[in-house]
């Protein structure tokens, strides 16, 4: 099958069952803007490490400065954080569950 036929089987498809967001209220446009975002830097973030890791093309470490590297974690940290926000969620609370279930699983396997 070559691109325009999968193209147009994809529209097809995509009328006999369309997918329908309805983004009603703001808060609801902030969440998704803010997970397209995080998506977004976490990209960057993977992009610096594979500089750091001498893994990308030459232009690319041509170009890069490990001081970004630093700065794509943050931005990723505080992405995160306007994301949780924007949804309600007690980021404090959600750290602290969630390490308290690392921790069990790692006392059940060791």
């Amino acid at each position: 099958m070559d691109f325009k036929a999968l193209q147009a089987k994809m529209k097809e498809l995509d009328r006999k069952k369309p997918i329908i967001y309805k983004l009603n209220t703001q808060a609801e446009k902030e969440i998704l803007t803010k997970t397209i975002k995080l998506n977004e830097e976490v990209g960057e973030l993977c992009n610096d490490t594979l500089s750091v890791l001498k893994l990308q093309r030459k232009s690319k470490l041509d170009r890069f400065d490990k001081r970004n590297f630093y700065e794509e974690f943050a931005d990723v940290l505080i992405t995160t954080i306007q994301l949780a926000n924007a949804a309600g969620v007690d980021i404090e609370r959600a750290i602290n569950d969630k390490l308290n279930k690392i921790e069990e699983r790692y006392h059940k396997d060791h």
